[in-house]
């Protein structure tokens, strides 16, 4: 792997009361353009891109962001919010000088590139959604609400998201407090309505295991309200696309390597498509 890829340095941006980091990976010498990267809940960069963002990194300048109360950025005293995780992460983008971009988001991530989608318009090139694909909570399964209302911190003492936490965050004795945010963020969120999703015009791949926290009649809704679910031999491909890996779970699709970067390469690389 070139030095390009590998000589990174994270760094952090005053944005809105936050001292935000990002790390940058790649360069603009590669043939895609900028491509960024969005976490899940409670997760950071290293868990959740690991195993694809030195792929992507050859061919894009990468910006790999952590969201407030997340990895390396601290938290502050008010909720978390999806539009104000993509005020933040729109205002970051302005501060790098970065006009319009691709997103990938995982599950928490996806919600926000959405988010993104819808806000700031100008900034989203293409968005990938993956795991978790929901646009308002009746697309989860009940038991994963049931049980997240009972969740305690200390539940999640040694997973992967915690130990990731604990080597990062710089007050790693937080941790309850960004588990209790989240669970306020899942269990209160309204969701939005289907007109809204139909308004994003960004062309969008949807991915989920088939064994996901979404039921996936949920996402073939959500997908057709992005202009997918027509006959493309008859009147063309839609500007979306939708996914489902196999004996894929919400928290193995991230593993699932070799899949993600076979699907999220070329639907990035492709033309726009032109509006019709």
């Amino acid at each position: 792997m070139s030095k390009d890829v590998r000589d990174t340095k994270g760094r952090y941006a005053s944005v809105n009361g936050l001292k935000m980091y990002y790390e940058v990976h790649g360069s603009d010498r590669g043939t895609g353009g900028p491509l960024v990267l969005l976490h899940g809940a409670m997760s950071s960069i290293e868990p959740d891109f690991a195993k694809v963002l030195p792929t992507l990194a050859k061919t894009r300048r990468v910006i790999a962001i952590e969201q407030q109360a997340h990895g390396h950025t601290a938290d502050v005293a008010r909720p978390l919010t999806y539009e104000q995780m993509a005020d933040d992460t729109a205002e970051l983008l302005r501060q790098l000088g970065i006009a319009n971009a691709d997103f990938f988001g995982y599950s928490l991530g996806g919600a926000v590139a959405l988010r993104i989608a819808r806000r700031h318009p100008e900034l989203v090139r293409k968005v990938v959604y993956a795991g978790g694909v929901t646009y308002n909570p009746g697309g989860f399964y009940p038991e994963l609400l049931e049980g997240e209302a009972k969740m305690k911190p200390e539940d999640l003492i040694g997973s992967p998201w915690q130990k990731a936490y604990a080597q990062v965050a710089p007050h790693p004795d937080q941790w309850p407090t960004l588990v209790g945010k989240i669970k306020e963020l899942d269990l209160e969120w309204a969701g939005w309505p289907p007109e809204d999703i139909r308004a994003i015009t960004a062309p969008t791949l949807l991915i989920i295991g088939d064994a996901d926290i979404v039921r996936p009649e949920h996402v073939v809704e959500m997908f057709r309200l992005l202009g997918g679910g027509v006959p493309g031999d008859i009147v063309g491909l839609p500007r979306s696309q939708l996914a489902v890996l196999p004996g894929t779970t919400h928290v193995t699709l991230v593993d699932r390597s070799d899949w993600l970067l076979s699907m999220i390469t070329p639907f990035l690389d492709a033309p726009v498509p032109e509006s019709k």
